[in-house]
């Protein structure tokens, strides 16, 4: 019968066993020894979990992949209401009183009554693969939102604030003042916003209402105008914020 080993016995010869290598390789060829590299070989968490998309973000950074944009477009006459879903394509924002950050929103990424869209702006219901294609088509197209030559809108923040007050649901609670550029043209805009350190990220919720009129958009009409949107949006951001 063998002789049982136990597990300290086992490093011991697993020790001994490395060094003797260690010594016959020399310290070049051990630096480059499979066994070596996979004992330092730093643990990387499981692709698609948290942890790991935090990786690919700096510290102060928004993540692309998670950050989203939602807007509300009410109805006019016998038009319906609307859920649009945007990405963002880059930016970073800090708490602070000047100089907080800037966010570039993916204009040609925005797509009407998705899922989420609807879901997410309090719409019940879901519209078909041609609707959306259709509604989209319409947004991004050259009377509207004329993504071609005004691919992406951004939002510079002027200053960022935390609050000491909670929000009903135990939220903290910030205000965001900055510059919003949409169509080539730029307005000073309020959000107000809650979120709270989530895995690693501080996940922003916030809101603030847009005219499109203010930034030279005709809102969309037809039929003699019996069919339309409103002119007032409600841009809701869903910011995730890499601390």
């Amino acid at each position: 019968m063998k002789p049982r080993v136990g597990p300290r016995l086992r490093l011991v010869l697993l020790a001994a066993a490395l060094g003797a290598t260690a010594a016959v390789l020399g310290a070049t060829e051990w630096a480059t020894c499979p066994a070596w590299a996979q004992l330092q070989a730093p643990r990387l968490p499981a692709p698609g979990s948290p942890a790991a998309r935090a990786l690919r973000v700096r510290a102060g950074e928004l993540d692309p992949d998670l950050s989203r944009v939602y807007i509300f477009v009410d109805k006019t006459g016998f038009g319906h209401q609307h859920g649009v879903e945007g990405r963002i394509k880059a930016g970073n924002l800090r708490v602070a009183k000047a100089s907080a950050g800037r966010i570039t929103f993916d204009m040609t990424s925005f797509r009407a009554d998705t899922k989420e869209a609807r879901r997410r702006v309090g719409l019940d219901g879901t519209s078909s693969e041609q609707e959306q294609e259709q509604v989209t088509a319409n947004m991004v197209g050259e009377a509207v939102l004329d993504v071609e030559h005004f691919p992406t809108a951004t939002f510079v923040a002027n200053s960022i604030r935390h609050f000491d007050e909670r929000d009903a649901a135990g939220k903290a609670q910030f205000s965001l003042d900055g510059d919003f550029t949409l169509h080539g043209i730029t307005r000073a805009v309020h959000i107000t916003a809650t979120g709270g350190q989530e895995e690693g990220y501080l996940h922003l919720k916030g809101s603030f209402p847009l005219r499109q009129t203010d930034y030279g958009i005709r809102p969309f009409k037809k039929a003699l105008g019996a069919v339309g949107v409103a002119d007032v949006l409600t841009v809701y951001g869903d910011l995730w914020i890499k601390k």
